[in-house]
């Protein structure tokens, strides 16, 4: 962490010392933006806008969704934005370890209390201004699903896996493919990926001519939701019986994991990477109390056993 970085951090928490009691001392609702770093339509974050609006009810939070459509230009602007409004707190997915520094700090600085949700910076805390992260340990999840298909499909010394990645650039795409990339180094085994994007039909007509054009190929990991979800479909189109894991949930995911076209999933559990953030938000603004990290992935691996328990909750909490 950069001494910029640091003096930001220290002078925040002197900021948010001196302001507390502004919101507690009065009924008004505290003001809070969430920051969704892609666009409305990807419905991973359904249940991360139901989390958060179900806190916002519960603690008195006028709170103000805002979407940057993958672009981090936009994502800074709307961080400028909040802070230039006078909002008590910030809920923003770090999506990248480096656009955003600048903005939080500033916002940090200003006496804001900023959490990263389902995306955070690769270095944690060491990289960036937020109080606090609410989400997976996406390279521990990584790793071990990586493990998990190791020993559940024999995978050895020589092999070839694919993991494509919706945007390889994304720190959850960094994390989560290095996990994988650890877990298959040691026992030996390259890694193939691509660039899938963000579109599902792209993304799976990417992945089938990958699979095509490499026989070889004996296991494949989704990185995200949109290579998870198209990912069995993948698969069939390109003709060939390779195991499948992923991450995230969505009707299609449950749907392969029941039907033993995909091993598992790893689960970030969505719902509580929105409510968490501005609960936190709210009591730190209110009571002073201090924002901490959860790991909403621990323990979420859902294979063809378990699958089942989440299904109703498609959407809503899961």
């Amino acid at each position: 962490m950069n001494l910029t970085k640091s003096k930001a951090a220290l002078l925040a928490g002197c900021a948010l010392f001196a302001t507390i009691g502004g919101a507690a001392a009065r009924d008004d609702p505290v003001k809070a933006t969430m920051i969704i770093y892609l666009d409305p339509s990807v419905q991973f974050f359904n249940p991360v806008v139901n989390g958060a609006r179900d806190a916002a009810a519960a603690f008195n939070v006028d709170l103000d969704v805002q979407y940057a459509n993958n672009d981090p230009v936009r994502q800074n602007d709307l961080i400028e934005s909040a802070v230039a409004t006078g909002v008590d707190g910030i809920a923003v997915a770090i999506s990248s370890s480096d656009a955003f520094d600048d903005s939080i700090c500033a916002a940090v600085e200003a006496g804001i209390v900023v959490i990263g949700f389902n995306n955070d910076d690769l270095e944690g805390a060491d990289g960036n201004c937020r109080r606090a992260y609410v989400g997976m340990d996406e390279f521990a999840s990584g790793y071990e699903l990586g493990i998990r298909m190791i020993e559940a499909f024999d995978l050895k010394e020589g092999d070839v896996v694919f993991n494509p990645r919706e945007i390889p650039e994304a720190s959850f795409a960094v994390a989560r493919g290095g996990g994988i990339e650890k877990a298959m180094s040691e026992h030996g085994i390259t890694v193939e990926t691509v660039r899938a994007g963000l579109d599902p039909a792209e993304a799976q007509n990417i992945m089938a001519r990958a699979l095509i054009a490499n026989p070889d190929i004996k296991a494949v990991f989704g990185t995200g939701s949109v290579t998870s979800t198209v990912g069995a479909g993948a698969i069939k189109d390109a003709g060939v019986d390779v195991p499948f894991g992923g991450f995230d949930l969505a009707v299609e995911i449950v749907d392969a994991v029941e039907s033993g076209a995909m091993f598992a999933t790893m689960d970030q559990q969505p719902y509580l990477q929105g409510y968490y953030p501005i609960a936190q938000i709210a009591m730190a603004a209110r009571y002073g109390l201090t924002p901490t990290d959860v790991d909403t992935g621990r323990g979420a691996f859902l294979n063809q056993e378990r699958i089942g328990v989440v299904k109703p909750f498609i959407g809503t909490y899961r």
